[in-house]
């Protein structure tokens, strides 16, 4: 392991070597999941246990179990990796974390995100920081965080033995989704040994009714009906092995997980997943004495990614009448396309490699009764190559190299100082400071420098010229503060500077051709981006306050949490004249374009309000009412433009009914028209509408079933943040114009929503 790594291995030794006396003060209690739970604290809301896990059978998406917390949005994306947002920010600006490890998007479409590692049968716990998050919770970031942990070691009791276990399915009709998940532990009072699984797949989902005028895929003699959402088929599969030992105050775990993601095919996108194997390793110690805490981790993780057409889009192109392979052969044929008249090409293979490698060193020190003091240091040492073999016509024998040898490393300390000086106040005050260092090598387009109509020699020879490295020295600080009035209210309020360096992605993708663009898009609009050497840091300043009004028991409810961010260096995007190698003069309007990223200002408000209460308790059961409303704007301050994909005001309401082991709900989901759209990016408006989802669950000692209806009334709609439909047909093309075998995607369609689905899932215990 890296020679910087080796402070972890001198702080568990010093810890072991600690006297008896003081391990003795504090035995280490047994770590379990509580059964079923929701904490939330000011604008944080953690999500715990079997309640959590239920809404496995609705999504195999993790980031849509977020769905219930307010200010809380989501990026259409691949059907298991949609990307949350916090209040405006999406992606690489939040803080997104997997049992303490720091894992980065490693693909120019960002198909394979931190939360797609997991199902959400394996999920412990989920917590979220939609208001100000604390600096211990991560950097690099100026949004909020969100922290997924899987489930947490269990131990026998002592002198006993312990074997449980778990297997559950789920079944959704309208993309004929299915799927399994099983967990087993096997422990001693001090060994703990577990395995948890689980498989999905799915196919197309249809909307709610016909959305396009026509049928083909690109691909002879495949057709699609005219409500079939093209590419939003998937199949993966998660497995997590852990292993954990426990001795006084002293807890040692080992997690390995492993991906194997053969096909998730994407409808805002212009190629697909083909292939996502992902292998990591996860060691944590924690030791607990009488002085507080120290825990260290050290994690790795490997990513090998592939991406081509999926079987709903174009694969041949060229003068060729052949009917296509479903996917890609292992090998390009250059004879056979050489045998066609004019240009041919079989696929577009992308490939990315990545390699992290991270570890912290925390503790938290009881100052006194009343005061906390947490204090870490932490690393990651982040590689990335991304490379396009050639295939076809113009571009043998290169290679096009769109990332090569990327590297982004990240050195962080801080402090964080808690207090309690009285039943009312509670404060938290925190420091950290991070070192980003980023570079890149030279690059390379295909074998013709100029084929195609692209400027690839130009731009090669501009990029691999200049002076590609650069270190970032980034100051974040978070000032919170919550008083309680009364018995029936708090208070909480706070001011945070938050600073995220750019992304190797937004940095390092050079060419200007339309095609190579194209390829880099992770937003999901159909245009095609070029990356920045030059992008300053983002720079957040946030205020966050919320009014929080609730029973003693909290029973009842209501949160009110009004907030403003202004971002300094808002890495947005300008339309971009490949020709000139400058900004466009007179921007390209209703239409897919290129543009490069760029360093403005930005402004972002609104509120997130929330609550419930109980409505009757009679013969039908416990009647309860549940709701929230949350608004968000955004606005880019240099150029007066709306930023893009922001979630219109939306609402939710949910009428609840609990009975002995039956838990009900009615849920009403309204959102409005999104009209505020970014013209730089031809944004697309989207109407408003409302859904109606029904859902039901009666639990038995062992056994659990849920059931239930979504979207009940088949109604049609299009996704605020679904991005532009791009899930059939020659999709290499940003014209308007439709080609032999196919059609070209026309700007103007945004994604839709599934149209009505029945599910149902079994969970048994043993």
């Amino acid at each position: 392991m890296d020679h910087r790594i080796r402070p972890l291995a001198l702080a568990m030794a010093l810890a072991f070597a600690i006297p008896a006396q003081a391990q003795d003060s504090a035995a280490m209690a047994e770590i379990v999941v509580s059964a079923e739970r929701d904490q939330t604290a000011g604008s944080t809301t953690q999500l715990e246990g079997d309640k959590l896990r239920r809404q496995g059978a609705r999504s195999s998406d993790v980031a849509g179990l977020l769905q219930d917390v307010p200010g809380v949005s989501f990026y259409g994306a691949g059907a298991v990796s949609s990307l949350p947002a916090i209040h405006g920010l999406a992606d690489d600006r939040l803080r997104i974390k997997i049992d303490g490890m720091d894992l980065i998007a490693s693909c120019p479409n960002h198909m394979n995100p931190a939360l797609s590692y997991l199902d959400p049968s394996q999920v412990g716990t989920l917590t979220v920081y939609a208001g100000i998050s604390p600096v211990s919770q991560g950097g690099d970031s100026i949004g909020g965080s969100i922290v997924a942990e899987t489930r947490a070691p269990e131990f026998a009791a002592p002198g006993e033995r312990l074997f449980k276990g778990e297997v559950g399915a789920f079944y959704r009709s309208n993309n004929d989704a299915r799927g399994a998940n099983a967990s087993a532990t096997a422990a001693t009072e001090n060994i703990s040994l577990s395995y948890t699984g689980a498989y999905s797949e799915a196919n197309n989902y249809s909307a709610g009714r016909n959305f396009k005028n026509y049928t083909a895929t690109g691909r002879a003699g495949e057709r699609m009906s005219r409500d079939e959402v093209g590419s939003t088929a998937y199949q993966t599969g998660n497995h997590i092995l852990g292993m954990a030992m426990k001795n006084a105050n002293h807890l040692f775990e080992v997690k390995l997980g492993y991906q194997d993601m053969p096909e998730q095919l994407y409808p805002n996108q212009r190629m697909d997943l083909l292939d996502n194997e992902q292998k990591r390793i996860n060691l944590r110690w924690l030791g607990e004495y009488d002085w507080g805490k120290l825990e260290a981790r050290a994690y790795h993780e490997t990513v090998d990614h592939f991406m081509d057409f999926g079987r709903d889009k174009r694969w041949w192109y060229g003068n060729d009448s052949r009917t296509p392979p479903l996917t890609a052969p292992a090998t390009i044929d250059p004879v056979a396309c050489g045998a066609i008249s004019g240009s041919c090409a079989q696929g577009m293979p992308m490939y990315t490699a990545s390699r992290t490698t991270g570890a912290s060193l925390k503790a938290d020190v009881k100052l006194s009764d009343q005061d906390l003091l947490r204090v870490g240091s932490e690393f990651q040492r982040y590689r990335l190559d991304d490379w396009w073999p050639a295939s076809g016509s113009g571009m043998w024998p290169g290679t096009f190299e769109n990332i090569n040898n990327g590297e982004r490393d990240r050195q962080a300390l801080f402090g964080e100082w808690e207090s309690r000086a009285s039943a009312n106040w509670m404060t938290l005050l925190g420091l950290r400071y991070e070192r980003v260092t980023m570079d890149a090598g030279d690059v390379a387009g295909y074998a013709n420098p100029g084929g195609m109509g692209s400027n690839q020699g130009r731009d090669a020879n501009l990029f691999n010229a200049r002076d590609r490295s650069r270190s970032d020295n980034n100051w974040n600080l978070t000032a919170l503060a919550r008083y309680t009035a009364h018995a029936g209210l708090d208070i909480e309020f706070g001011f945070a500077r938050k600073t995220r360096s750019p992304s190797l992605y937004e940095a390092y993708p050079w060419s200007t051709w339309q095609m190579a663009a194209l390829m880099n898009n992770f937003v999901g609009d159909g245009n095609g981006y070029v990356g920045n050497p030059d992008l300053k840091p983002e720079k957040a300043h946030k205020l966050s306050a919320t009014f929080d009004w609730h029973d003693a028991d909290r029973s009842r409810e209501l949160k009110l949490t009004p907030y403003y961010t202004h971002v300094t260096d808002y890495i947005d995007a300008v339309q971009w004249d490949a020709t000139a190698n400058a900004p466009r003069a007179v921007p390209l309007r209703d239409q897919f374009t290129v543009l490069r990223y760029a360093n403005h200002s930005a402004r972002l408000y609104g509120f997130d309000l929330s609550g419930k209460m109980p409505l009757a308790q009679s013969g039908i059961g416990a009647l309860g009412l549940n709701g929230m409303l949350s608004y968000t704007r955004g606005k880019n301050r240099k150029t007066g433009d709306d930023l893009y994909n922001i979630m219109p005001l939306n609402a939710k309401l949910t009428l609840t009914q609990k009975t002995g082991a039956w838990d009900n709900a009615l849920e009403v989901i309204g959102v409005a028209g999104k009209n505020k759209v970014s013209d730089a990016r031809n944004e697309m408006k989207t109407s408003g509408y409302s859904l109606v989802n029904l859902r039901f669950s009666h639990a038995w000692k062992q056994v659990r079933f849920d059931f239930g209806v979504e979207n009940l009334f088949d109604r049609y709609y299009e996704m605020p943040l679904g991005g532009a439909y791009l899930g059939q047909g020659t999709t290499m093309s940003a014209s308007a114009n439709n080609v032999p075998n196919g059609v070209v995607p026309l700007w103007g369609t945004p994604v839709p929503g599934m149209g009505r689905s029945l599910y149902a899932g079994i969970n048994v215990k043993f």
